[in-house]
């Protein structure tokens, strides 16, 4: 699955952008991301602490679950920002795996450096999905 330059700079744009709206007050670790779905439109994402540290949402899964709840299921690629290039958590990394292990993903630092350009199958590999779970 591939994108073009312009989607490529324009996602990365996107994810700097939503970084900047990241309720970050405890680890001061804001993070944005920028989803491209198959329909051309573009989810961003943010992270948003807890006092309460479980109940803290990562961007990537804001931003699949803001895709998701407007119906797209078929995501393209995915531009995460934070501040040194911090690579998405296991838990953002199994919720992308759900959509598609050949999921373009791109890790920005803050001025918008790509760190590292991969797919979901290369982070997660040997990732657990439906057919895992078998109808024995």
């Amino acid at each position: 699955m591939a994108i073009t330059d312009h989607q490529r700079e324009s996602l990365i744009g996107k994810a700097l952008e939503a970084r900047e709206n990241a309720y970050a007050p405890y680890s001061n670790y804001a993070v944005g991301a920028a989803l491209l779905v198959e329909s051309g439109k573009v989810y961003i994402g943010v992270n948003v602490e807890n006092a309460a540290y479980p109940a803290s949402m990562c961007a990537e899964r804001t931003a699949v679950f803001n895709a998701v709840s407007n119906g797209e299921r078929s995501f393209r690629a995915i531009a995460v920002a934070t501040q040194n290039g911090g690579s998405p958590c296991g838990s953002c990394r199994q919720v992308l795996a759900e959509f598609g292990l050949d999921i373009i993903v791109l890790i920005v630092n803050e001025r918008g450096e790509v760190t590292l350009e991969t797919e979901v199958n290369r982070l997660l590999p040997e990732a657990f999905g439906p057919e895992d779970l078998g109808d024995d």
